[in-house]
C-alpha cells in the first residue's frame, strides 16, 4: 500500500534539507533535537546517497544551478521538490522489504523520473505515526542541469530542456503515481489504487493538527485522572474530521439534494453551496466555505448525487407520502441560539411547508373540527394500548413456548444418556464423559419440575400451537402499528395547528 506524497520547498538553505534527513527532529516543532552535549543528534537508523550531484554536495550542486541559469532568485521561488514513497508496513513481513531494497527502489525511481536534477534519496525505517512504515525520501533540486528525453507525460519544455525548473503539474503526479503502482508490482509489494484518489483527504496541515490537538487532549486527560476525574473525550477531532462525520450522517439518510442539504441545515446548521459544479460546506461558526475536494472525494457533487441516487433507490419508502407530516420549529427560539439569517429562511420555509402538509392531512381524514380531532385521537390511543397489550402477551407466551420447546429436545435426546448411566460400571468416568449432555438432561427436568409439568408435550403440538401465537400476533400487531402511525400523525398535526396560532397572536401582539 504504498503512497506518494508531493512537498515544494521556498527554503534556500539547502543544507537543512539534509539535516532533516540526517539528524533526528521534534515532529510537532521540527527543531533539532540535542545531546547532552549539546550537539545534533543522528538519526538511529537512514540510508542517503545523491544523484547527478558530480563531486559536490547536493546543497552546493543546486547553488550553482541556480547560478549558472539564472534561477530561484526571489524569495517566492520554489527551490526544491521533495517527493515521499511510503510502504504498506506489512512489507517488511509479508514481502522481505528492507531498508537496503527500499533506497534501491528510491534511486531507481529517481532516476528513471528526475534525471537531470541534484538529488538526495534517503530512507528511513519508521514515520512519525510508528507504525513500521519503511520511507523513501527523494528531494531534488528545482533546476535541471542538463536536457533528458522527452517522455509522452511531458508536455511542455520545462518537463525535459537544460535550465528550466522543475513544475509538479497534475499530469506529472499521474504519471508519477502510476510509476509508483508499477514499481511496486514489480517488486511483489502491497500495492493500492492510488488514481482514483482517496474518500477522505487529509492534507498535511491537518495531520499535524491532529496530532497537536491529541497531544493536547492526552495531557489534559492526564490530569483529569490524575484529579480522580473521567475524561470527556478521548480522541481529538478537527473542524473537518466533525464536518466528515456529520455529512455523512445526513448522507446516507437523504435520498435528494434538496432533502440532503435540508436535512445539513436543520441537524448541524451546514450550508452546501454548489458552485462551478463542485460543492463547499459552511460549518456554523465560520465564515469561509471548506471545498469538498478538501474532506475527500466521497463528499464532490458526483459522489455525493450518486450516493443520494442509490438511497432513492434502495429505500423507496423514505420518499415523503402525502399524508407524512413534519414538526413546526420555534423561529424565535432558535434564532437566540444564535443562528445566521441563512438558517432564519430555511426554518421559514420549512414552517410553510409543514403547515401546508398538516392542512391536507387534516382535511382528508376530515378532522378540521378541533372536537373531531381530539375524539379521534382518543379512540386511537385506546386501539393503541389495547393491541400492544394483546402483542405483549402473545410475546410472553411465544417465548414460554419456545423455551419449553427447547428443554423438551433437549430432554429426549439426553433421555438415554441419563439411562446408561444407571448401568455404567465406573459411573464418576461415564459423567465426566457425558458432562454436557447430562447437564442438559438434569436442567430440563429441573425446568418441567418447576412447571408442574409432569407429562411431555408433543413437539408437534407445541409448534403448531407456537405457529398460530405468531399469526395472532402479525395481526394485531399490525392493529398496533397502524393505530400508532395514525396517532403520531394527529397529534403532530395538532401541535402543528396549536403552535402556528401561538405564533400568529405572538406576532400581532408585537404589531
Amino acid at each position: 500500500m504504498a503512497t506518494l506524497k508531493h512537498i515544494a520547498s521556498k527554503n534556500s538553505d539547502y543544507t537543512a534539507i539534509e539535516a532533516y534527513l540526517v539528524y533526528q527532529h521534534d515532529a510537532f516543532t521540527g527543531k533539532q533535537l540535542l545531546d547532552e552535549h549539546g550537539k545534533p543528534k543522528l538519526r538511529d537508523s537512514y540510508l542517503l546517497d545523491t544523484l547527478e550531484c558530480g563531486d559536490f554536495s547536493f546543497a552546493t550542486a543546486c547553488l550553482l544551478a541556480n547560478r549558472k541559469y539564472g534561477k530561484n532568485t526571489q524569495h517566492g521561488d520554489i527551490k526544491s521538490h521533495q517527493y515521499i514513497i511510503s510502504f504498506d508496513p506489512r512489507d517488511a513481513a509479508d514481502n522481505g522489504l528492507t531498508m537496503e531494497k527500499a533506497q534501491a527502489l528510491g534511486l531507481k525511481f529517481c532516476e528513471e523520473n528526475f534525471s537531470g536534477h541534484p538529488a538526495i534519496v534517503c530512507t528511513h525505517p519508521d514515520g512519525h505515526n510508528h507504525s513500521g512504515n519503511i520511507h523513501v525520501h527523494i528531494v531534488i533540486g528545482s533546476v535541471r542541469t542538463r536536457e533528458v528525453e522527452r517522455k509522452p507525460y511531458m508536455q511542455k519544455p520545462r518537463d525535459w530542456r537544460e535550465g528550466m525548473k522543475h513544475s509538479s503539474t497534475a499530469q506529472t503526479m499521474r504519471h508519477l503515481r502510476v510509476e509508483v503502482m508499477e514499481l511496486c508490482e514489480s517488486a511483489g509489494l502491497y500495492q493500492i489504487d492510488l488514481l482514483n484518489g482517496s474518500k477522505e483527504r487529509v492534507s498535511e496541515a491537518e495531520y499535524w493538527a491532529r496530532r497537536r490537538g491529541q497531544q493536547k487532549l492526552d495531557l489534559a486527560n492526564a490530569a483529569f485522572a490524575a484529579a480522580g476525574q473521567p475524561p470527556q473525550q478521548k480522541k481529538f477531532e478537527t473542524v473537518k474530521d466533525i464536518l466528515r462525520k456529520q455529512i455523512s450522517s445526513v448522507l446516507y439518510r437523504a435520498t435528494s439534494f434538496e432533502d440532503f442539504s435540508d436535512r445539513l441545515m436543520q441537524q448541524y446548521s451546514i450550508t452546501v453551496k454548489e458552485s462551478r459544479g463542485c460543492l463547499s460546506y459552511l460549518p456554523a461558526g465560520r465564515t469561509k466555505f471548506i471545498r469538498a475536494k478538501h474532506l475527500g472525494d466521497k463528499f464532490d457533487k458526483a459522489a455525493v448525487l450518486a450516493t443520494l441516487q442509490a438511497n432513492a433507490e434502495r429505500k423507496p419508502k423514505v420518499q415523503f407520502k402525502q399524508d407524512t407530516i413534519g414538526k413546526l420549529i420555534d423561529i424565535q427560539s432558535r434564532m437566540t441560539e444564535g443562528k445566521g439569517i441563512g438558517y432564519k429562511r430555511w426554518l421559514t420555509k420549512h414552517n410553510l411547508k409543514v403547515m401546508a402538509q398538516t392542512v391536507t392531512l387534516l382535511q382528508e381524514k376530515g378532522l378540521t373540527d378541533e372536537d373531531a380531532l381530539n375524539q379521534r385521537i382518543t379512540e386511537l390511543e385506546t386501539k393503541y394500548h389495547d393491541s400492544l397489550a394483546v402483542v405483549k402477551d402473545l410475546e410472553g407466551r411465544m417465548k414460554a413456548n419456545k423455551e419449553l420447546r427447547y428443554h423438551v429436545a433437549a430432554y429426549t435426546n439426553t433421555k438415554n444418556i441419563a439411562q446408561q448411566l444407571k448401568a455404567a460400571k465406573r459411573p464418576a468416568l461415564f459423567e465426566e464423559q457425558h458432562r454436557a449432555e447430562l447437564t442438559a438432561y438434569r436442567v430440563a427436568g429441573a425446568y418441567f419440575k418447576a412447571s408442574n409439568i409432569t407429562k411431555l408435550p408433543s413437539p408437534k403440538n407445541l409448534e403448531a400451537e407456537y405457529a398460530q401465537l405468531a399469526s395472532e400476533k402479525a395481526k394485531f400487531y399490525e392493529q398496533y402499528k397502524e393505530a400508532k402511525e395514525e396517532l403520531l400523525k394527529l397529534k403532530t398535526a395538532k401541535q402543528n395547528v396549536a403552535s402556528f396560532f401561538r405564533e400568529e397572536e405572538q406576532t400581532q401582539q408585537e404589531r
